[in-house]
């Protein structure tokens, strides 16, 4: 009954951001809308911001469990762009809020583990030290990261996924042409 009583807190909760802004939603909100008192929400969390952080880890996890390999960093930025948009208004509530770092602490861990599993998934991380290692998933971490809190500043109003593919073709023939490649764009 306990488990069935957190989890019908948490639902709300998302139900309810998915509605409004973070800032307008408090306890005395959830309790009436999901029909527990206020000590059943208290039992399970501390305050709002700790039922923000567990929902949020827990969707990390989904999202993670979703995805054990990623194949090329096209795979790997969709992966995260999907993990956003599933509560595009929320993510959006949560991120124009005071509790922004822990929405961005929880979108670092994903782009963390799409970046290792991506450079873990290559062929050449068998000739590869833990050093180059790192330096690979930090780069493609924080490439990943900074391309979605670009996308979320601007309101999450344009295609992000079909900006990255394009930004990956035009690397690609960039390399190629750099290379002793023969055009620009393939």
């Amino acid at each position: 009954m306990a488990s069935a009583t957190k989890q019908a807190i948490k639902d709300t909760f998302v139900k309810l951001l998915d509605e409004r802004p973070l800032h307008r939603i408090t306890v005395k909100d959830i309790v009436e809308t999901c029909g527990v008192n206020r000590n059943s929400f208290y039992y399970h969390f501390e305050d709002l911001p700790s039922l923000l952080e567990e929902i949020i880890a827990e969707q990390v996890q989904e999202m993670t469990a979703r995805h054990p390999t990623l194949d090329s960093l096209e795979e790997c930025f969709d992966a995260v762009v999907g993990f956003v948009l599933e509560r595009k208004r929320a993510v959006l509530h949560i991120y124009n809020s005071l509790s922004r770092e822990v929405f961005e602490r929880g979108l670092m861990e994903v782009c963390r583990y799409v970046a290792a599993t991506y450079v873990d998934a290559a062929p050449a991380r068998q000739a590869m030290d833990e050093a180059d290692r790192a330096i690979l998933i930090r780069y493609h971490k924080c490439e990943c990261f900074g391309h979605i809190i670009d996308w979320l500043n601007s309101g999450m109003t344009d295609d992000v996924s079909a900006y990255f593919h394009q930004v990956y073709k035009l690397k690609h023939g960039w390399e190629a042409a750099v290379h002793g490649g023969s055009s620009f764009v393939e």
